[in-house]
């Protein structure tokens, strides 16, 4: 029987969280689920650690010496799997080349990977295309066999049915705002151009769930009140969400989400999520102009009242992050200036403002390469904040300032109070206030309780900002928000 691997599974850090951008709570949210998955996987006796460049201090290995080349020196670990995202993509290939320089087997896998297998295949001794679910265990058994291939393609037989328990053990909880992350589905239904997990899934099923039983198992095993999923559409699959959220009654969870406008308003789900213990919801508003929803292939959203999203969603006492974006080929100079007004005067909690980015391996990417309007392959700049692309109706510069500007005015302490006071409840404003300020506004905070490892001590707080309202407004009945079909508001 062949010894225990010992496994390093690493997150290099992203681009923007070494910018003059960078918030450090914001790279302090989440753990690296993915990676934790992929290491449930391995034996019992093997030993495995999860490096997370975010919240620990780089751990690079010393440049090989020449008689150590391609000699594993002591100490290393058997196998380094490395997780590619287009922003630390360099990073993240620098560090596979020092391990393999020192006789270190080096997987790599994620969406950037999936994208450019090429570009990464050089720089690794076996890379992963798509999700890794059903390729990481074939992988093992060949590793322990002496013979791994170099490519795992996922394609045919993705399922969730039966993985075994995310290796949490492996999480240090104190570095996380939100340790009790979860992942109950992979993919989205949906089929936007823009959308960089649209190529993750190609050749295979692009959406599918856990077994209820199994997610319900996994909550249980979350200690505490709080979660969020991270899946890229909760409400995506309507059976399954009924049976999740009716399980999760009684719980006495407070959780936090991702679902699209057409499913807020579409029947009674998000009422059910609401009575699970659903407080907060990012929503992908992406644009007020129904002509680059249709050019981005975004129709979920066509046709739908915004106005009716963000009325029912308060009616639940659910706050909204709304997601927006900058550069489509509608969009001009008055774009920016729309969107945050609107976000305001409809009391949007907490918005997300992106540049438009045409990540490689999307319809947009080969759409706008096609039309000679890349201006650069430097993936570092693919941050959503820096702009990459000729927009159509504006120019780059303009671009730029007006989406810097647009998240300094919708953070002003005079939007933060208009918004609030959109609200129906002293307490609902109250919640809105203290939520946007306290994301936004106390960073000197933020930055002293991570130093000193104490995020964990922040969760009461979050929860208690996150306890039960409702504001129902006058004439705002859910079942008749629902059947709203009026154009964008």
């Amino acid at each position: 029987m062949r010894a225990p691997l010992r496994v390093k599974f690493v997150l290099p850090a992203l681009t923007e969280a070494t910018s003059p951008y960078f918030r450090p709570i914001k790279y302090s949210l989440f753990p690296p689920l993915g990676l934790a998955t992929l290491a449930a996987y391995l034996r019992s006796d093997d030993e495995a650690v999860i490096h997370d460049e975010h919240v620990e201090a780089p751990d690079w290995p010393d440049p090989p010496s020449p008689r150590l080349r391609r000699a594993s020196p002591p100490n290393m670990p058997d196998l380094v799997v490395i997780q590619v995202y287009i922003t630390n993509a360099r990073r993240a290939y620098r560090l596979a080349d020092r391990y393999r320089a020192l006789g270190v087997f080096v997987a790599l896998g994620g969406l950037h990977v999936t994208s450019l297998p090429d570009e990464a295949a050089p720089h690794a001794d076996a890379i992963f295309l798509g999700p890794g679910d059903q390729t990481f265990p074939q992988f093992l058994a060949d590793f322990r066999a002496g013979h791994p291939a170099r490519v795992y393609r996922s394609t045919t037989g993705r399922t969730l049915d039966r993985i075994p328990p995310i290796r949490r053990d492996l999480i240090d909880r104190r570095r996380y705002l939100v340790p009790n992350s979860i992942v109950v589905t992979r993919g989205c239904p949906q089929h936007c151009d823009f959308c960089y997990k649209d190529a993750f899934f190609d050749g295979g099923r692009s959406f599918y769930t856990q077994r209820v039983d199994e997610a319900l198992a996994e909550i249980d095993r979350l200690p505490g009140r709080h979660l969020y999923f991270l899946d890229d559409h909760l409400l995506g699959d309507r059976r399954f969400g009924e049976a999740l959220f009716e399980g999760m009654r009684g719980m006495g969870r407070l959780f936090q989400g991702a679902a699209t406008v057409d499913s807020i308003l579409r029947g009674d789900l998000i009422e059910r999520a609401a009575a699970a213990g659903l407080r907060s919801l990012f929503v992908g508003f992406e644009t007020l102009t129904p002509g680059n929803l249709a050019s981005s292939n975004k129709r979920q959203n066509l046709g739908r009242d915004y106005a009716a999203v963000t009325e029912r969603l308060h009616s639940l006492g659910i706050m909204i992050n709304g997601s927006f974006v900058f550069g489509m080929d509608d969009d001009e100079e008055d774009v920016f200036r729309r969107t945050v007004d609107w976000a305001v005067d409809h009391g949007i909690t907490t918005a997300t403002f992106h540049i438009q980015t045409p990540y490689p391996g999307t319809r947009l990417f080969a759409r706008t390469e096609a039309a000679g309007r890349i201006l650069t392959r430097d993936w570092d700049l693919y941050d959503t904040r820096t702009v990459v692309y000729q927009p159509a109706r504006l120019t780059p510069e303009a671009l730029k300032t007006g989406y810097d500007w647009a998240y300094r005015e919708f953070y002003r302490w005079s939007s933060i109070a208009q918004a609030s006071l959109s609200h129906g409840s002293l307490k609902h404003q109250a919640k809105h206030f203290f939520y946007a300020a306290g994301w936004k506004k106390f960073e000197p905070l933020w930055d002293a309780v991570i130093r000193a490892k104490q995020l964990r001590a922040m969760t009461p707080v979050l929860e208690s900002v996150l306890s039960k309202v409702t504001a129902k407004r006058p004439g705002a009945d859910p079942a008749t928000l629902a059947a709203a079909r009026s154009p964008l508001a």
